[in-house]
């Protein structure tokens, strides 16, 4: 190891998380008080997690440092359990919880290759900010009247490897 790459080795700092925040929360009950009376059992729950980045602010010169706004977002939506006569119907919406939860966080390193910039905002920022916005839903939903919405843990990678697999598909004949 050279002298150079053990000096940036010391005085390369690790990205920084500097801000994190609800950017937007909203619980909706569509049908009001009556839902509470007409349910029998418990609502059927379905998530929708996605996770998005965007850079803050340009770099002028390569000594600033690129800012990036996170933003994992996550949808719950209950609806009520239907019999199986009854299948053919949709049942009706208890409740809906939307939260997009953010996180500020700036780079070290201004020649990160695209992969890894990706991978990091995509992956390893929403890693972190995952525990808080689980925390959050689960106390909308239980402030709302249900049974608290308890998320399991989510795999980023995979999510981030199948969101880009949509946005750049094989070519066909190629594995």
């Amino acid at each position: 190891m050279t002298n150079q790459t053990a000096e940036t080795q010391k005085t390369a700092l690790p990205p920084q998380l500097i801000h994190q925040y609800v950017k937007d929360l909203s619980f909706e009950v569509p049908h009001g008080a009556g839902i509470f009376m007409a349910l029998r059992s418990a609502p059927q729950v379905n998530i929708n997690i996605d996770v998005q980045a965007n850079q803050l602010q340009q770099n002028e010169s390569n000594n600033e440092k690129p800012l990036f706004e996170v933003i994992l977002s996550i949808k719950a939506d209950a609806t009520e359990t239907v019999s199986e006569e009854e299948k053919q119907k949709k049942g009706r919406a208890v409740f809906i919880a939307e939260l997009a939860y953010a996180g500020v966080v700036t780079l070290n390193d201004n020649n990160l290759p695209q992969e890894a910039l990706e991978s990091f905002l995509l992956v390893e920022v929403p890693r972190f900010l995952f525990p808080y916005a689980r925390a959050i839903i689960s106390d909308v939903t239980r402030e709302g009247g249900f049974p608290p919405v308890v998320l399991h843990p989510v795999d980023f990678m995979s999510l981030w490897q199948a969101k880009r697999a949509q946005n750049f598909p094989e070519p066909a004949g190629e594995a």
